[in-house]
């Protein structure tokens, strides 16, 4: 800081009475301090032409009462006292939108339009093309993350244009871009990677629920909940992480085991469920098997997965030969095909949720009297083709079985036949249900990011919504309960909602069970209409 007080010579008393103008000027300072002495008394300097220069190194230098210090003090104050506005973050800065022209140019030359043949695969590519930036990363980490989880170090694009193998490269890149690495800050980046955890979070849920029951054929849906969240819940999957030596991906400059959970489990569970979004996309279910039972090594059997003590009600009844005396393993579910004349999409689970004693309801009053109405309603049965017509009318008898558990209360016989109910069945249901309304998410909004599609899809599939859809079919009047709650629910609409909620997953569940997932999109999207998009039928008064 220098400080400048200039001194003119002053004139002789017998020409001006005037007192002589002081002034001060500061380089922190944006205004000159003037200074009127009315009687001074200056000595008569020795030398006319006297300039004198002032410098001060530094305020502590400074007299208190100073005025270059008062003013440092002010201007300081200032900085706290009234603090510059801060801008705006730039999301929130409103910008023109694009013209016709490059809106189309940006989505036609976007990759997510580029495959024809598998429409979701394409759904979950990156909206933009990588860079170098991209390209770099993927040539030091894409060969270990390869290797560690048991694939061909080769490159994807070797693949023919009719193999969705051909864009795992891509993909796998994507799944370890969780939202707290460097490359996140890029949009197509960021948004790719959450496409592929909102939908590998429900191809989790979907292919342990199924090899879970057919594991464990007496087991209720409980226990079964229990043995998934200590398997996949997220305070477990830096585990499995290690395990399979993935954890240096994630944390590449971090030692995993130091950090705290909360900086731990959010990137690792991020990561895991892309992992599995990317691999189904790309192999299918068999492979999202393979890698958590062989790669992550995953025990249903261990000592931490076992589901809490309760008590069990005594079942008395059959198993389906397949799963007597025997439980069956991962291997058996990943290598499972049905054979050509099967007659269910998916008979192995469907013996696993439907009881072989459910043939002594065959014949009774709800059999003649609420199953073709419900029949007519879901339009079944479907158009089959089969060499045999003993087939198709076996597969009607038992989706008609199938339908009356769909409508079973667990209050009517669980208490002494805990497997004739809908519980299994709506455990299936809810999650296939799941994974098919994210699919149609995926595909039908090619420009969101996860967490906008993970709240669209709460709203759309929330309990009290899916026991409206069945109402409205009129449907929840051939629920069958006991005659105790039929008294309770009778006049509280509250009381009948989880019911008619469970119910609308049973009956997607056995849909699922019997004709494959593409019959849980007709049940969804036409029948129910979950999206409420189809128009009301308009009633002539």
């Amino acid at each position: 800081m220098e400080l400048c007080s200039p001194f003119k010579p002053l004139p002789t008393p017998s020409s001006s009475h005037l007192a002589p103008d002081l002034s001060f000027s500061s380089s922190f300072s944006t205004f000159s301090l003037q200074t009127r002495l009315k009687n001074p008394r200056i000595p008569k300097p020795t030398c006319p032409n006297l300039r004198v220069f002032a410098v001060a190194v530094d305020s502590q230098e400074l007299p208190r009462n100073s005025p270059q210090r008062l003013l440092k003090e002010l201007s300081e104050r200032k900085k706290f006292v009234s603090p510059k506005k801060r801008i705006p973050p730039k999301r929130f800065i409103l910008k023109p939108p694009l013209d016709d022209k490059k809106l189309a140019e940006r989505f036609l030359n976007s990759p997510q339009l580029s495959l024809k043949s598998f429409p979701l695969l394409s759904s979950c590519l990156p909206s933009s093309r990588l860079n170098n930036a991209d390209k770099t990363w993927m040539e030091e980490y894409l060969l270990e993350a390869k290797q560690a989880l048991g694939y061909p170090l080769e490159p994807s694009e070797g693949f023919g244009d009719d193999n969705p193998a051909k864009q795992f490269d891509t993909l796998l890149y994507l799944a370890f871009q969780h939202p707290y690495c460097e490359r996140t800050k890029t949009r197509h980046i960021r948004s790719g990677h959450s496409r592929l955890w909102f939908l590998g979070q429900y191809v989790l849920e979907l292919a342990l629920a199924e090899f879970l029951l057919q594991r464990y054929p007496r087991e209720s849906p409980g226990p079964m909940r229990e043995r998934v969240y200590a398997l996949i819940g997220k305070r477990y999957l830096p585990k499995w992480i290690k395990a399979a030596s993935l954890q240096n991906l994630i944390f590449p400059y971090d030692n995993m085991d130091k950090l705290i959970r909360k900086e731990r489990e959010p990137p690792v569970k991020s990561v895991v469920w892309a992992l599995f979004g990317a691999i189904y996309l790309c192999f299918g279910m068999p492979e999202v098997y393979r890698v958590l039972f062989e790669v992550f090594g995953m025990d249903p059997e261990a000592e931490d997965c076992q589901p809490k003590l309760r008590r069990q009600l005594e079942d008395i009844d059959y198993v389906s030969v397949e799963f007597e005396g025997r439980k069956i393993d991962w291997q058996d579910v990943a290598a499972y095909k049905p054979p050509e004349d099967a007659l269910f999409a998916h008979p192995r689970l469907f013996r696993a949720c439907v009881p072989p004693g459910l043939h002594r309801f065959r014949g009774n009053i709800w059999d003649y009297d609420s199953r073709p109405q419900v029949m007519e309603t879901l339009g079944y049965p479907l158009a089959m083709t089969d060499r045999i017509p003993d087939i198709t009318e076996a597969r009607n008898i038992e989706l008609g079985l199938g339908l009356q558990l769909c409508f079973l209360h667990p209050s009517k016989h669980k208490f002494e036949h805990p497997r004739f109910c809908y519980e299994r069945l709506e455990y299936v249901g809810q999650k296939i249900q799941d994974l098919v309304m994210a699919e149609r998410l995926l595909m039908k909004h090619l420009d969101a990011p996860g967490k906008w599609l993970q709240e669209k899809h709460r709203r759309l599939l929330m309990n009290k919504f899916c026991g409206r859809y069945l109402r409205e079919k009129y449907l929840h009047r051939f629920i069958v309960y006991s005659e105790q709650v039929q008294d309770a629910y009778e006049h509280n609409r509250r009381l009948r909602n989880p019911a008619t909620t469970a119910v609308q997953q049973a009956i997607h569940g056995l849909s699922y069970t019997v004709y494959g997932k593409a019959d849980v999109r007709r049940l969804m999207f036409e029948v129910f209409d979950f999206e409420q998009i189809q128009p009301k039928a308009v009633e002539n008064i």
